[in-house]
Protein backbone atom coordinates (compact mmCIF):
# COMPACT_ATOMS: atom_id res chain seq x y z
CA UNK A 1 0.00 0.00 0.00
CA UNK A 2 2.96 2.44 0.83
CA UNK A 3 4.39 1.55 -2.51
CA UNK A 4 1.14 2.58 -4.08
CA UNK A 5 0.87 5.57 -2.29
CA UNK A 6 4.55 6.61 -2.77
CA UNK A 7 4.36 5.94 -6.57
CA UNK A 8 0.98 7.76 -6.57
CA UNK A 9 2.65 10.79 -5.01
CA UNK A 10 5.63 10.86 -7.08
CA UNK A 11 3.40 10.87 -10.24
CA UNK A 12 1.25 13.29 -8.79
CA UNK A 13 4.73 15.61 -8.82
CA UNK A 14 5.54 14.93 -11.67
CA UNK A 15 2.29 15.71 -13.75
CA UNK A 16 2.32 19.19 -12.08
CA UNK A 17 5.67 20.31 -13.00
CA UNK A 18 4.90 19.08 -16.28
CA UNK A 19 1.77 20.90 -16.58
CA UNK A 20 3.77 23.95 -14.78
CA UNK A 21 6.28 23.67 -17.82
CA UNK A 22 3.79 23.61 -20.41
CA UNK A 23 2.00 26.72 -19.01
CA UNK A 24 5.76 28.75 -18.68
CA UNK A 25 6.28 27.52 -22.39
CA UNK A 26 3.04 29.25 -24.87
CA UNK A 27 3.33 26.92 -28.03
CA UNK A 28 3.66 29.94 -31.47
CA UNK A 29 1.76 29.24 -34.34
CA UNK A 30 3.57 31.59 -36.33
CA UNK A 31 1.51 31.44 -39.01
CA UNK A 32 -1.91 33.11 -36.53
CA UNK A 33 0.51 35.62 -35.49
CA UNK A 34 2.21 36.66 -38.84
CA UNK A 35 -1.05 36.24 -41.16
CA UNK A 36 -1.92 36.32 -44.94
CA UNK A 37 -2.94 39.91 -44.63
CA UNK A 38 -0.02 40.70 -42.94
CA UNK A 39 2.58 38.94 -45.35
CA UNK A 40 0.91 40.73 -48.30
CA UNK A 41 0.98 44.47 -46.33
CA UNK A 42 5.42 43.54 -45.85
CA UNK A 43 5.96 42.01 -49.14
CA UNK A 44 3.50 45.03 -51.15
CA UNK A 45 1.57 42.34 -53.10
CA UNK A 46 -0.47 39.78 -52.83
CA UNK A 47 0.80 35.58 -51.65
CA UNK A 48 -0.56 32.30 -52.41
CA UNK A 49 -1.97 30.35 -49.56
CA UNK A 50 0.59 29.21 -47.12
CA UNK A 51 1.58 25.87 -45.97
CA UNK A 52 2.10 26.14 -42.09
CA UNK A 53 3.68 23.29 -40.34
CA UNK A 54 3.54 22.79 -36.27
CA UNK A 55 4.70 20.55 -34.44
CA UNK A 56 7.12 18.82 -31.56
CA UNK A 57 10.47 17.42 -32.81
CA UNK A 58 13.16 15.48 -30.89
CA UNK A 59 14.62 19.21 -30.14
CA UNK A 60 11.44 21.25 -29.28
CA UNK A 61 8.51 22.76 -30.62
CA UNK A 62 8.63 23.90 -34.06
CA UNK A 63 6.28 26.64 -36.02
CA UNK A 64 6.58 27.41 -39.64
CA UNK A 65 5.56 28.97 -42.48
CA UNK A 66 6.58 30.75 -46.03
CA UNK A 67 4.91 33.09 -47.72
CA UNK A 68 5.28 33.71 -51.46
CA UNK A 69 3.92 36.75 -53.78
CA UNK A 70 1.91 35.31 -56.68
CA UNK A 71 4.43 37.53 -58.70
CA UNK A 72 7.63 35.53 -58.54
CA UNK A 73 10.42 37.36 -56.20
CA UNK A 74 8.99 38.12 -53.07
CA UNK A 75 8.98 36.09 -50.23
CA UNK A 76 8.67 35.77 -46.61
CA UNK A 77 10.07 32.85 -44.50
CA UNK A 78 9.28 32.68 -40.40
CA UNK A 79 10.29 30.29 -37.93
CA UNK A 80 9.89 29.84 -34.32
CA UNK A 81 11.95 27.04 -32.34
CA UNK A 82 11.03 26.61 -28.62
CA UNK A 83 14.14 24.34 -27.72
CA UNK A 84 13.22 21.37 -25.23
CA UNK A 85 14.91 21.49 -21.86
CA UNK A 86 18.56 19.76 -22.47
CA UNK A 87 18.55 20.77 -26.12
CA UNK A 88 20.53 22.87 -28.21
CA UNK A 89 19.79 26.47 -26.67
CA UNK A 90 18.93 29.27 -28.67
CA UNK A 91 21.84 31.96 -27.49
CA UNK A 92 23.91 28.93 -28.19
CA UNK A 93 22.04 28.30 -32.11
CA UNK A 94 22.96 32.04 -32.57
CA UNK A 95 26.46 31.99 -31.99
CA UNK A 96 27.10 28.94 -34.13
CA UNK A 97 25.45 30.45 -36.53
CA UNK A 98 27.10 33.71 -36.17
CA UNK A 99 30.69 32.48 -36.10
CA UNK A 100 32.93 33.07 -38.75
CA UNK A 101 30.10 34.82 -41.44
CA UNK A 102 30.76 38.55 -41.54
CA UNK A 103 27.84 38.87 -43.17
CA UNK A 104 25.81 38.14 -39.73
CA UNK A 105 25.91 41.55 -37.78
CA UNK A 106 24.52 42.24 -33.89
CA UNK A 107 21.60 44.18 -33.62
CA UNK A 108 20.38 45.50 -30.35
CA UNK A 109 16.60 46.11 -28.92
CA UNK A 110 15.03 42.45 -29.69
CA UNK A 111 14.60 39.78 -27.17
CA UNK A 112 17.55 38.97 -25.30
CA UNK A 113 19.67 38.77 -28.33
CA UNK A 114 19.63 39.13 -31.93
CA UNK A 115 21.42 39.64 -35.14
CA UNK A 116 20.78 40.23 -38.83
CA UNK A 117 21.85 38.53 -42.09
CA UNK A 118 22.09 40.79 -45.06
CA UNK A 119 22.43 39.40 -48.83
CA UNK A 120 25.26 41.71 -49.59
CA UNK A 121 23.06 42.56 -52.55
CA UNK A 122 20.67 40.14 -53.14
CA UNK A 123 18.09 41.97 -51.42
CA UNK A 124 17.29 39.06 -48.71
CA UNK A 125 17.27 39.56 -44.83
CA UNK A 126 17.17 37.57 -42.41
CA UNK A 127 16.86 39.03 -38.80
CA UNK A 128 17.59 36.27 -36.04
CA UNK A 129 16.32 36.47 -32.41
CA UNK A 130 16.65 34.75 -29.58
CA UNK A 131 13.83 35.22 -26.55
CA UNK A 132 13.97 32.74 -23.67
CA UNK A 133 14.32 29.32 -24.91
CA UNK A 134 12.99 30.53 -28.47
CA UNK A 135 14.74 31.09 -31.87
CA UNK A 136 12.80 33.01 -34.13
CA UNK A 137 14.21 33.56 -37.65
CA UNK A 138 12.16 36.27 -39.73
CA UNK A 139 13.36 36.32 -43.71
CA UNK A 140 12.22 38.45 -46.59
CA UNK A 141 13.29 39.05 -50.39
CA UNK A 142 12.83 40.50 -52.65
CA UNK A 143 12.27 44.15 -51.65
CA UNK A 144 14.31 46.53 -53.35
CA UNK A 145 14.49 49.36 -50.41
CA UNK A 146 16.71 47.89 -48.01
CA UNK A 147 15.87 50.18 -45.45
CA UNK A 148 12.45 49.18 -45.89
CA UNK A 149 13.28 45.54 -45.45
CA UNK A 150 14.84 45.99 -43.10
CA UNK A 151 12.05 47.69 -40.96
CA UNK A 152 9.37 45.40 -42.48
CA UNK A 153 11.61 42.34 -40.36
CA UNK A 154 11.69 44.08 -37.59
CA UNK A 155 7.90 44.92 -36.82
CA UNK A 156 7.06 41.18 -37.85
CA UNK A 157 9.75 40.20 -35.05
CA UNK A 158 8.35 42.42 -32.56
CA UNK A 159 4.86 41.15 -33.34
CA UNK A 160 6.32 37.52 -32.92
CA UNK A 161 7.99 38.90 -29.75
CA UNK A 162 4.99 40.34 -27.98
CA UNK A 163 3.22 36.37 -28.23
CA UNK A 164 6.27 34.79 -26.34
Amino acid sequence: MRRITAAAAVMAIACTLTNLRGAEQKRIDVSAVITRADAEAALGEPVKEPQPRNGEGADGYYSRCNYYSQNPGKSLVLRVRQAAAGQLEPKQQLDALSAGNPRIKPLSGFGDKASLLSGGGSREFMLYVVKGNAFITVGIGGIDDEKAALEKTKTLARKILKQL
